[in-house]
């Protein structure tokens, strides 16, 4: 099936190319992170709205990192432990929630399971052009 107009789907495989690598930085697994959706909403001139799932293998965890923009995550399945600037550690099992304020330091975020996989539901609203998650410096 050929696309109506061509520019627009080299503009939306562009898009998918250059999300992934940010996501990806999440974990070295570059199926840990499947972006679901990317929106540019128009009340929110600038920003980018991003949709994305984190799977966690039993015992894996991601590299301490950080976020530029506003997050919340949702588990779906299992558990995730979680540690935010300098609260104390959290485990969240599936149906809770949390919220990240943009650049706040998410130093620890595994699977709180050996055995059993987890699943977080994220959303992301971040300024176009920068990325959904960046390795701590």
């Amino acid at each position: 099936m050929k696309p109506a107009h061509p520019s627009l789907a080299l503009l939306m495989a562009i898009g998918l190319v250059t999300s992934q690598p940010a996501a990806w930085a999440h974990g070295e697994r570059h199926d840990q992170v499947k972006v679901l959706q990317e929106q540019l909403p128009t009340n929110a001139p600038g920003k980018k709205a991003v949709m994305l799932t984190v799977s966690y293998a039993p015992g894996e965890a991601s590299p301490a990192h950080q976020h530029p923009g506003a997050v919340m995550a949702y588990v779906l399945e299992g558990a995730v432990v979680s540690k935010l600037n300098d609260e104390q550690e959290k485990t969240y099992k599936a149906g809770q929630y949390w919220y990240e304020a943009p650049g706040t330091v998410h130093s620890v975020s595994r699977n709180a399971s050996a055995s059993q996989p987890a699943k977080l539901l994220v959303w992301s609203l971040v300024d176009q052009g920068k990325p959904v998650t960046e390795p701590l410096k």
